[in-house]
């Protein structure tokens, strides 16, 4: 029997860290969210692949200590996703260098997405599967978010049709567009963070506005998929824009003050 109403399809990943920190951390913007909305509501659960090697099962074994299902996790044959993170001349956080493992090509079983069409709500991560399983859900009535940040080519970042299309941004004014630009082309609600800008939000009718919250931050890794899950946990809550803005960006704040996309004990490199 089904014990989640809400579930995450896409990437996982171990963040490792380069010196100074020299730590690596379970991550990927599927698994952060899966973490974050299990912290705030039961039933949610987690489908992607990760490999058949000691960093698939430390994914795993992360993602059940924190009540996410996992029992449509696929165990493939090959390595599972890892980032390096660097630190430049200035101590800001370099992405060096991305294998994305099993994770690249996976798609779903039938059933499975027979099983994610009776769901209330699906977030997408990265998944380069041409926006198939995005299509497939939304013709069957199911609410999707998707991150359109983390997919990189164009057919798998379109916000046609999505619940909420989640973007980011560095310029107040690109921000704008991309609220318009989305909202234009299907997307019920978009919305844009800023980092140290705050964030935007709007449903064609009303458009919010909310600042970044002052913490001396550790790390933003992860921070974006906090604020996502935050803000989706407010709107199925039926909570109105307001509202799930500043839920997204409490929430974001606190994920700055650690390593990682959510509290753990780092591993060493």
């Amino acid at each position: 029997m089904t014990t989640f109403d809400v579930a995450t399809v896409g990437d996982n990943c171990i963040d490792r860290y380069a010196a100074p920190v020299g730590l690596s951390f379970v991550g990927g913007n599927a698994v952060n969210v899966a973490v974050k909305l299990a912290a705030r509501r039961p039933g949610v659960a987690y489908f992607g692949a990760v490999g058949d090697d000691a960093a698939g099962r430390r994914v795993i074994a992360a993602l059940r200590e924190r009540n996410v299902d996992v029992e449509h996790l696929r165990v493939s044959s090959g390595i599972t996703a890892y980032t390096n993170i660097e630190f430049d001349a200035a101590g800001e956080r370099v992405f060096a260098f991305e294998e994305f493992g099993v994770c690249r090509g996976y798609r779903p079983s039938d059933a499975n997405v027979e099983l994610l069409k009776r769901l209330r709500h699906v977030h997408l991560g990265w998944l380069d599967d041409g926006g198939i399983l995005k299509r497939t859900l939304l013709a069957a009535g199911v609410g999707v978010s998707q991150d359109l940040s983390v997919n990189a080519a164009a057919v798998d970042a379109r916000p046609d049709g999505l619940s909420v299309a989640f973007m980011s941004s560095d310029s107040r004014d690109r921000a704008e567009v991309q609220l318009e630009e989305a909202l234009a082309a299907g997307a019920k609600v978009s919305v844009v963070t800023l980092g140290r800008l705050g964030s935007l939000a709007s449903d064609g009718t009303t458009t919010v506005e909310a600042d970044a919250l002052s913490v001396a931050a550790v790390d933003t890794t992860g921070a974006g998929d906090t604020f996502i899950a935050a803000f989706i946990a407010a709107q199925l809550s039926g909570h109105d824009l307001r509202t799930s803005l500043d839920a997204g960006r409490t929430d974001a704040a606190s994920t700055c003050l650690h390593y990682g996309g959510y509290p753990q004990s780092g591993e060493p490199l």
